[in-house]
């Protein structure tokens, strides 16, 4: 656990070429994954879950620290969970560029069942046998929350059509901390027990470009709008996704 970004990266780089990419005038989709604003939960970094918390002050602040910053993007479209944070998140965004959020509740934050609303620690006291298991292994989920395996095939169903509905162009999806982490291992091919290995800071935004079956990672948890520098860019390639394994409307 706690592996960088760029480990992780350049693990599912190894051994894959830029070279042979024919996607040479497609459309390309590029997706911006965006984290919510702050809440009272993230910032005591307590487990949230399904519990709808809204965004504090600083959270709204962020909210409208990206919309200034992102404003001048030509969205095609703004998609959200169904939760509070990230609906506010959206909001700012949404009312400078006249777009209606769409709400998808398979973008909603995983459930973490008896865990929800305790810090590390306190689950830690409650169930230190699981706990230690769950370190280790992220994918046995909390006890009587939901399987991140699961968690997984929702949002990839969502970004499955999300893609069918926008095969290009440029889409805002503002979601949750664990749901963006498990999107984006499975964006690049890793298995879900890694998902922790991710770091993902309230207001991050990172933005893969789908040009048929190739992704390309522009930026990485990005919060430069938050303090006005330039966005770092990455602009890696990322291994192609096997048709076999990809959603249906990842195959271009």
């Amino acid at each position: 656990m706690g592996r960088s970004v760029e480990d992780l990266v350049n693990g599912a780089l190894r051994g894959v070429g830029r070279e042979g990419r024919d996607g040479e005038g497609r459309d390309v989709l590029s997706l911006y994954l965006l984290r919510h604003g702050e809440t009272a939960f993230s910032h005591h970094n307590r487990f949230c879950g399904r519990i709808d918390a809204p965004l504090t002050a600083e959270g709204r602040a962020m909210a409208a620290a990206f919309a200034e910053a992102y404003g001048r993007v030509p969205w095609d479209a703004i998609v959200t969970s169904s939760r509070t944070r990230t609906v506010d998140t959206a909001m700012p965004l949404a009312a400078r560029v006249g777009l209606q959020p769409r709400c998808d509740a398979r973008l909603d934050e995983m459930s973490y069942g008896d865990w929800q609303g305790l810090s590390k620690a306190e689950a830690a006291g409650r169930d230190p046998e699981h706990f230690a298991r769950w370190l280790e292994d992220p994918s046995i989920g909390a006890p009587n929350g939901e399987p991140p395996r699961e968690v997984a095939a929702r949002a990839m169903a969502a970004l499955d059509d999300l893609r069918a509905r926008h095969p290009r162009g440029n889409v805002l999806v503002v979601s949750h901390k664990a749901i963006l982490r498990i999107l984006f291992c499975q964006l690049l091919g890793m298995d879900v027990r890694h998902y922790r290995g991710v770091d993902w800071p309230v207001a991050g935004v990172t933005r893969v470009d789908i040009e048929g079956r190739h992704l390309s990672l522009q930026t990485f948890a990005d919060v430069s709008h938050l303090t006005g520098a330039e966005a770092t860019k990455v602009d890696a390639a990322l291994p192609d996704v096997p048709a076999a394994e990809q959603p249906a409307a990842m195959t271009g």
